[in-house]
């Protein structure tokens, strides 16, 4: 290929106004300066100087690139330096392999360096080279660039290949343009090539990443059309996606075609399986595949054992988790902060705070460094349990060991102290937070504006409200739910109600839990017809009370005696398949019991027994 200035400058261009990388030869200068002959001298053990012949040196760099036997990055800058100053100059291929050899080492932004070093003494690269760098390019996550230089193939008049394209495929997926990537895909086969596997693998994950897992499916079906041959990898990808689309029973089909196949499954596809079921509590199923993956000798990883030891914790089922945790120790596996981290959140789970402070205690004997997670599990923990000044010492001890508290932590703590009683102190923290530059999320003012309003420190709520409409938060239903409910605990019905009627010019619809405040903040205030209006509305508004709502709306009416109105609701409540929560039952027996209830609601109940 001949060298023109053209080319040379174009990509000089290129280079100047689109990267900025720059290559070091720092420790090879010496080096470089005995290199620059068209011979070299290799040294042995006593002493004497072999010579080496260009051909020589040459098939080695071809063996050691083919082996990647290079020791580091400044061992691979030196053969290349020598290269460039042979005479004559190595082919283009050699140059190649040896960029592909950098490139596998991941120093993209050095392989983008060399290339320009080339073109500069007078060396134009090929469509091999320029694919180099296009994979380059797209893997520095700069795969606008990747297209400026295969449009620089096109104009050249090289035909990209299948590589090419497929690297450009894999480009657009990692920037996250699927859709994108897609288009291209299907252009390909416009243009006459045949996707291979890496192409379609490529789609399909990207695919399942955004979620669109049934057009992924139809892909794979397609793979099998075209007679590519499926493997574990693709299989997987299938698996996994279907699994967190919760659609676990399909996942399950996969693996039962790909076992018919004679495709083995592997520990990640069993990982997936299990945490699928696991989510939906489907446990027997979830034995059967762990016992099944053992069966298969496929060993379980931590990330394994993990999954089970969460999902066991957050179900209670605190004595399985542990044998778990036991067994993974007998395997050899040694448990990891995740796995402290996931039994911790199940002791604090069941308020077995005590234990909870034990597994910490082990986790950091054991070498395994607690983490902010650790933490905040352990310190929301305490602040379920109401002790706060615990949960404040903890709070102390992490920052003196260097882990920086984050917004859950100060969250957890703020909600905690509003919990007890003590919202003054809560400010106090809120800003703390800030002044560390934490900056409290919408989370974080929910929480404190509902527990000013519920210690009735109305000023302190209002103005933490106007504070959040002055930084222009995004605030959310939940946020104004949170304000209708502190209206109405302060019997200031009016601006509650004006609150609920403007929701929608705020852009804001309604949801259940708007209504049930509202219903029971009118129950309150007495205003019955309104509070049954109000309630009858809710399904023509596309909003269905719940289990909290049918609740709310009897216990205002028995407060005020209105015992035909609650044998209705209390029908409706079961025909809707809810029923009386602790409260309501109290309050119900209670007026039995004391004969208290009248004929309407005795009656009522003679007939449902």
């Amino acid at each position: 290929m001949g060298t023109t200035g053209k080319s040379t400058n174009s990509l000089a261009f290129f280079f100047n106004n689109h990267c900025h990388v720059r290559v070091s030869f720092h420790a090879q200068n010496y080096y470089y300066y005995r290199c620059f002959s068209a011979t070299s001298a290799k040294t042995t053990n006593s002493g004497r100087d072999i010579v080496e012949s260009p051909n020589q040196f040459l098939k080695t760099v071809r063996d050691r690139c083919r082996s990647r036997s290079f020791r580091n990055l400044d061992d691979a800058l030196g053969v290349f330096d020598r290269m460039l100053h042979m005479h004559p100059l190595p082919s283009i291929v050699d140059f190649h392999q040896l960029l592909t050899a950098i490139a596998r080492m991941k120093h993209h932004s050095t392989v983008i360096s060399l290339i320009k070093e080339m073109e500069l003494s007078g060396i134009a690269p090929d469509d091999y080279i320029l694919g180099v760098l296009i994979n380059c390019f797209c893997h520095l996550n700069r795969v606008d660039f990747g297209f400026s230089i295969f449009a620089r193939i096109l104009k050249i008049g090289f035909q990209p290949d299948r590589v090419i394209l497929n690297t450009l495929v894999k480009g657009l997926c990692l920037r996250g343009k699927i859709i994108e990537a897609v288009k291209l895909f299907n252009k390909m086969e416009k243009m006459g090539y045949k996707p291979d596997i890496v192409t379609y693998g490529t789609i399909v994950n990207g695919l399942c990443k955004i979620g669109k897992t049934s057009e992924a499916i139809g892909l794979f079906r397609k793979m099998e059309e075209v007679n590519l041959e499926l493997d574990v990898v693709m299989y997987n990808t299938i698996i996994d996606s279907l699994c967190k689309d919760r659609l676990v029973t399909g996942a399950l089909n996969f693996l039962f075609e790909m076992t018919n196949r004679g495709i083995q499954p592997d520990v990640f596809t069993y990982s997936s399986l299990i945490q699928g079921l696991c989510n939906f509590g489907r446990w027997k199923e979830a034995t059967k595949l762990w016992n099944e993956m053992l069966d298969r000798k496929i060993m379980p990883g931590v990330h394994t054992f993990n999954i089970l030891v969460d999902m066991l914790g957050k179900e209670g089922k605190l004595i399985e988790a542990n044998k778990v945790f036991n067994e993974m120790i007998q395997r050899g596996v040694e448990p990891n902060t995740i796995t402290y981290n996931s039994l911790i959140d199940g002791y604090c789970l069941q308020n077995r705070m005590n234990e909870a402070v034990k597994l910490f205690n082990t986790m950091a004997r054991k070498g395994c460094s607690p983490s902010i997670v650790s933490y905040s599990i352990l310190i929301h923990g305490y602040c379920k349990n109401k002790r706060i000044d615990e949960a404040m010492i903890l709070f102390r001890e992490m920052t003196i060991n260097g882990v920086i508290p984050n917004v859950v932590t100060y969250t957890t703590l703020i909600g905690g102290f509003c919990r007890v009683g003590r919202p003054k102190t809560a400010l106090e923290l809120f800003q703390e937070m800030q002044g560390c530059g934490e900056h409290p999320d919408v989370q974080t003012y929910a929480i404190l504006l509902d527990g000013l309003f519920k210690n009735l420190h109305f000023p302190e709520a209002m103005a933490l409200f106007q504070a959040m409409e002055d930084k222009k938060l995004d605030l959310n239903i939940v946020i104004y739910n949170i304000l209708i409910d502190g209206m109405c605990n302060v019997r200031k019905l009016t601006t509650a109600r004006e609150l609920f009627n403007t929701l929608p010019t705020k852009g804001f619809q309604a949801d259940v839990q708007t209504y049930t405040i509202m219903i029971k903040g009118l129950c309150k205030a007495g205003l019955l017809n309104e509070a049954r209006e109000l309630f009858e509305k809710m399904e023509e508004n596309g909003c269905s009370p719940d289990h909290a709502t049918y609740n709310t709306v009897i216990q205002g009416f028995l407060h005020h005696n209105e015992t035909s109105w609650v044998v209705k609701y209390i029908q409706m409540m079961v025909d809707k398949g809810f029923s009386a929560n602790a409260t309501t039952a109290t309050i119900l027996i209670d007026l039995l019991a004391t004969n208290q209830a009248d004929k309407t609601l005795q009656d009522f109940f003679l007939k449902s027994v």
